[in-house]
């Protein structure tokens, strides 16, 4: 029989790729939850796409998903990391944050479950509020339970609070760009109000910012104003 002490090494396929809005790691934000609006299909791969797999889960309004960090393989873990929390600045153990960086590279998110669909590719998951690159592996769903899930008084100190949002803004050119989709406005305000930028980094008014969102290439600046303080100001967005 093996021993507690002994090591093991695991081998795990993933069930479902995330086809999500954001194209890249930059402007992703840094927490499930934080803008409503950002879409997701999660698109079950052989054998786990058949409709048996998710029977029940449509009486379900929040999923578990637990994914590999799969654009962080080659980055090498460390014992301490510096959260962009705390602005870059102080380290803490890699255990008490969310690090991408970690052991293993695991991550964990959960997910507003908005339908359960036929794909061309078999059965897919639609989901909302995402802070998932596009391609993301997952390894396991599981529904999300009110009563164990959400614990009366829980706390971290590190992070007691969802960060202050940003003004977003937008240029005549952006706006006219956007038109009336609205959903396109929404996604961009609440991305945008995390403020993507490194915590560490000043405000520099001078210096443009992109990020592909959506299969938009969008572009923003910081704005410094006596009456307004600073804000976030979309300049530009080319759809791909």
């Amino acid at each position: 029989m093996p021993t507690s002490s002994e090591h093991h090494t695991f081998q795990f396929q993933p069930v479902a790729i995330v086809r999500s809005v954001f194209k890249e790691k930059f402007a992703v934000p840094r927490q499930s939850g934080l803008a409503p609006s950002a879409q997701a299909v999660i698109e079950l791969l052989p054998p786990c796409n058949s409709a048996d797999y998710v029977a029940g889960l449509e009486q379900v309004s929040h999923i578990w998903l637990q994914f590999v960090f799969h654009q962080h393989l080659n980055t090498p873990a460390r014992a301490k990391v510096r959260p962009p929390r705390l602005g870059g600045n102080q380290k803490l153990g890699v255990f008490a944050t969310r690090s991408p960086v970690r052991p293993n590279p695991i991550g964990l998110s959960v997910v507003a479950l908005q339908g359960i669909e036929q794909g061309p590719n078999g059965v897919q998951l639609r989901v909302t509020g995402v802070d998932l690159v596009d391609g993301t592996p997952v390894l396991d769903i599981k529904p999300y339970v009110p009563y164990a899930d959400s614990i009366a008084g829980a706390e971290n100190l590190v992070a007691p609070a969802e960060p202050p949002a940003m003004t977003v803004a937008f240029s005549e050119l952006a706006n006219t760009k956007i038109g009336a989709n609205a959903g396109l406005k929404s996604l961009l305000q609440e991305v945008l109000a995390q403020d993507p930028r490194p915590k560490y980094q000043a405000i520099d008014t001078q210096r443009v910012f992109g990020a592909l969102i959506d299969n938009y290439n969008v572009t923003w600046r910081y704005c410094l104003d006596i009456g307004r303080g600073e804000f976030i100001e979309v300049l530009d967005l080319q759809q791909r």
